[in-house]
């Protein structure tokens, strides 16, 4: 029996060749698969528009230390925010470049405040030229705290507060700007800060007795303080200005490690007719940009 070399050589060289175009018809399958993922990621980033939902979102800068005011701008807008929270007057221009407004301005120190009646003119000062420069640019909010008590006790704290805002009142409903008092925790984060709760909050809004103050109520505070956050945004909305967001614990994304599920909060506060500004403040831990994008998809309601 002869044997025919170049048969057989021919044969196993079609073998291989096929061998090769199966290959390599697996490996295009599978470029082609990753790119229609990238294509698909890059158009669901594309696709997050906050403007398509009830709220008004926006971001704190203060949260992204690693971006300049600039390039969150940039991305805010892209995502569809009206805003960023927490700037000062010479931070203004950048957002009007972009398109975006300071959805709060910034005043007095955050421990250093209206509770404590030895810090009355240093804040009544900051204030009233915070409100100024708010009302300059026809945006609406200016942030105030309470302070630390150093002792002072709850009601003598509230009446002081009182006393204060009476002074700055005036010139915010004179120049339609509404003044936002914080609740922060005081159990982890801001060890002695007196407004760490709505009841005593809610009753200083009640006794300043103006449309023009508010609380900015933050979720994330709130749930280490009182937890109850949906019950208690249905119930009191009307004395809420403002939000916060941020997963707890850890005040970071908001996430499947957290405890607070953010899609129910975010509808609860659009079916109470909330019209203000609903913005993220949590601490990324992993890709900053991927974070912001997906809080804001979650709150899209």
């Amino acid at each position: 029996m002869s044997i025919d070399k170049n048969s057989n050589r021919n044969q196993a060289s079609g073998e291989v060749s096929r061998r090769g175009l199966m290959m390599a018809a697996v490996a295009g399958a599978a470029a082609s698969t990753v790119a229609s993922s990238v294509s698909a990621s890059a158009e669901e980033a594309k696709a997050v528009d906050a403007k398509t939902g009830r709220l008004n979102q926006s971001v704190c800068k203060w949260c992204f230390p690693k971006m300049s005011l600039e390039e969150l701008a940039v991305e805010a807008a892209a995502m569809g925010m009206v805003g960023i929270d927490l700037l000062d007057p010479p931070d203004f221009p950048t957002l009007k470049k972009h398109g975006l407004v300071c959805t709060m301005v910034q005043s007095h120190p955050l421990g250093n405040g209206l509770c404590d009646s030895q810090f009355h003119d240093m804040c009544i000062e900051k204030i009233n030229a915070a409100v100024e420069a708010t009302s300059a640019e026809g945006w609406k909010n200016v942030i105030v705290f309470s302070g630390n008590a150093r002792g002072i006790d709850r009601e003598t704290g509230m009446k002081n507060c009182v006393d204060a805002l009476a002074k700055v009142i005036p010139a915010a409903e004179k120049a339609g700007v509404t003044l936002q008092m914080e609740l922060l925790n005081s159990k982890v984060n801001h060890p002695d800060y007196m407004c760490d709760n709505s009841k005593w909050g809610i009753e200083l809004v009640k006794r300043v007795g103006s449309d023009n103050f508010k609380l900015l109520y933050d979720i994330y505070h709130m749930q280490i303080m009182e937890g109850d956050i949906i019950r208690t945004i249905q119930e009191n909305h009307q004395y809420f200005g403002h939000y916060h967001t941020a997963g707890n614990p850890g005040r970071h994304e908001l996430d499947d490690s957290q405890e607070l599920l953010y899609p129910p909060i975010a509808k609860a506060i659009a079916e109470t007719g909330f019209d203000g500004y609903f913005a993220h403040e949590f601490l990324p831990v992993r890709d900053p940009i991927a974070g912001l994008r997906d809080a804001v998809s979650q709150c899209i309601v």
